[in-house]
């Protein structure tokens, strides 16, 4: 094999790759191999027909096309490795020769990663964070586990009150007449959810078992049954059943029921300092995010738009895989939304641009550095990884292989160049509500980025693991 590689505008390239003879014709012979069971010439059983017969038959290209995707398949990542480009894009292939007994040659146009002008890196401004954990933080937390652990209990001595489990019937009409969707049997309904239009739980407050209440209330402009929009309703309810929440009480057994520890004042101890560490990686991730937007706004880099297809393209197909954890798949997600693919792509595409850049400047920031990840510190992570799946450490290695390996060495280095910045940084003032959204330059504060920090790696064994 040989690759020849042509510069392009916009860090695009060519990539011409010639595939040997020899390699052409096994795999016309593996396309043969594949597909002879699913012909059937005259004279001939099923799968016996000679190649020479099917192709005089068929003609000669019968079996390029499935030769072609063999050879490419297996060939344009050895071209990328032979060529030593940093090639960040999926390739647009065009084939360009394939003729039996000459060698097969093909094209791909790929991004590759462009230049970066890097922006000031060492003493960028980042807002302070509130690091500490106050009394009513710490209630809060306490306050959810208290109702994770409630029971509930059906009540039958009293009214309905806010925060109540009920049971209930109804019966809508507008104008006197009922109308669609408007009617519902031992329908469950937690009082306060805000899971019917405004003002209607509000009235069942105070509601009797068994006994009909009036509900009147007004469609919201905006509702989506058009023909109900802005219109007066009155629902027709009856309560059926009453259930509440009863809460542990809290005390030295709650404690030692819902952590290990024996007294309240422990539990209450310990849920400070967890309070603490979330507070702190928080902060420490406002920090990144906000330090590294500044550096994309002061750096200059031009995006092949390749590269944020391909990146547009890994969105999406994250997010179909996080479709498939909950039963759907995109075909259904796009028919119940009403929406597309095309336009998925490009509501991603701010999103795909703002990663790569991040992802570029920390690369060049660890370039200039020279931060790199140890031996050591990506054997780490690879045995944290090992133990999330249960595997030996070997094993993991394994599954990665080197590439995936060292995509992991580049993401722990790319983590190490943010952390840099922000030990680099300089806190200014928390800014308020209130507060000028003016920084002390008097230029413009802006929104920190979300930066995913999943790594290929990690995606890769998650992929094995299931």
């Amino acid at each position: 094999m040989s690759v020849q590689v042509e510069k392009l505008e916009k860090s695009m390239a060519k990539l011409t790759i010639e595939v040997s003879a020899e390699k052409l014709e096994e795999a016309i012979n593996n396309a043969y191999n594949k597909n002879k069971n699913r012909i059937q010439l005259p004279g001939f059983r099923k799968g016996k027909a000679p190649r020479k017969m099917i192709e005089k038959q068929y003609g000669v290209e019968v079996f390029y096309e499935d030769a072609a995707n063999e050879l490419i398949n297996n060939e344009y990542p050895n071209a990328v490795e032979e060529c030593g480009e940093e090639v960040v894009s999926s390739p647009k292939i065009a084939v360009t020769q394939i003729e039996s007994g000459k060698p097969f040659i093909f094209t791909a146009e790929v991004a590759l990663k462009p230049p970066v002008s890097l922006g000031k890196y060492k003493g960028i401004k980042v807002s302070k964070q509130d690091l500490d954990v106050t009394d009513e933080d710490i209630d809060n937390e306490i306050k959810t586990e208290l109702n994770k652990n409630a029971r509930v209990v059906d009540v039958t001595d009293r009214a309905v009150k806010m925060d109540d489990q009920i049971t209930l019937d109804f019966v809508g009409s507008v104008d006197g007449k009922e109308f669609d969707g408007g009617k519902g049997t031992d329908y469950p309904l937690t009082i306060g959810s805000g899971a019917f239009i405004p003002g209607f739980e509000d009235q069942l407050v105070g509601a009797e078992i068994g006994k009909e209440v009036e509900v009147n209330v007004t469609f919201p402009e905006d509702y989506q049954a058009k023909d109900l929009a802005s219109k007066a309703a009155v629902f027709k309810c009856t309560v059926k059943a009453i259930k509440e929440k009863q809460l542990p009480e809290l005390n030295d057994e709650f404690a030692s029921n819902v952590s290990e520890f024996e007294t309240l004042a422990e539990y209450k101890e310990d849920v400070k300092k967890k309070l603490e560490k979330r507070k702190a990686d928080a902060a420490k991730a406002a920090k990144e995010d906000e330090a590294v937007k500044a550096l994309i706004e002061d750096s200059e880099m031009e995006l092949p738009e390749a590269m944020v297809e391909t990146q547009q393209r890994s969105i999406l197909n994250d997010f179909a895989q996080r479709l498939q954890y909950q039963g759907l798949n995109m075909q259904q997600y796009l028919q119940y939304t009403g929406n597309t693919e095309e336009k998925m792509l490009e509501q991603v595409k701010p999103q795909a641009e703002e990663r790569i850049k991040s992802r570029l400047v920390l690369e060049a920031v660890a370039k200039a550095e020279n931060i790199e990840a140890s031996e050591e510190e990506v054997n780490a992570e690879l045995q944290k990884m090992a133990d999330q799946y249960k595997m030996e450490l070997d094993k993991i290695k394994e599954i990665l292989g080197e590439s995936q390996i060292k995509q992991l060495k580049s993401d722990l280095e790319v983590q190490k160049a943010a952390e840099f910045i922000v030990e680099n940084a300089k806190e200014s003032a928390r800014r308020t509500k209130k507060a000028s959204a003016k920084t002390e330059d008097g230029e413009e504060e802006k929104k920190p980025v979300k930066r995913t920090r999943k790594t290929a790696a990690k995606k890769e064994a998650e992929s094995t693991e299931e």
